[in-house]
């Protein structure tokens, strides 16, 4: 069975050109969602990746139609193949029911891997730089060492977690983590 996804990211857009083209192709079912593409949480693609069995093909009218994160899409795809059921792009002719279509979904994995990797390779060789040049990452310290030591003597001299951090408007935690440490 034919089974079409067609999505919109706003109201004010329409699936309507999605919906005609879809029902051309044959499909006889049509899940319809109107969210953006990058939200994980999608009811309907959800409910469609659910109800597809094996030798069913979703069909959609665009491949950002179904995602627009190439993370998404491969594990979207990986769904698809577990129910052993196939896809079908119509603007992009993929067609994974055939073997240039697995063959060009396989090649689009393959540049997400490489992609993946050298994002990974890119920001070790950052992190490596900033620390010779003896920075280190992550976000600022919302307290100075004063501050810190103010928050010790403080507490020594019998202020609450909370009072303090009220006082010094960081969290109850940071306030926590600063006994712990000390």
């Amino acid at each position: 069975m034919l089974i079409g996804y067609a999505r919109v990211s706003t109201q004010v857009q329409d699936n309507a050109i999605q919906i005609e083209t879809l029902k051309k192709m044959g499909c006889e079912m049509i899940f319809e969602e109107v969210i953006s593409g990058g939200r994980w949480d999608r009811p309907k693609l959800q409910e469609l990746l659910n109800y597809i069995r094996k030798g069913d093909t979703v069909v959609v009218w665009k491949l950002d139609r179904l995602s627009r994160s190439l993370k998404d899409l491969l594990f979207i795809m990986e769904q698809i193949e577990t129910k052993e059921a196939g896809f079908k792009s119509l603007t992009e002719s993929i067609d994974t029911t055939t073997s240039a279509g697995k063959m060009m979904m396989q090649m689009v994995g393959v540049f997400a891997e490489f992609e993946r990797n050298m994002l990974r390779e890119r920001t070790q060789k950052g992190l490596e730089y900033a620390k010779g040049q003896g920075r280190v990452g992550g976000r600022k310290p919302k307290l100075k060492a004063i501050q810190i030591q103010e928050i010790i003597q403080l507490h020594a001299a019998g202020k609450s977690a909370r009072e303090l951090s009220e006082l010094f408007n960081v969290h109850q935690a940071t306030v926590y983590r600063i006994f712990k440490k000390n």
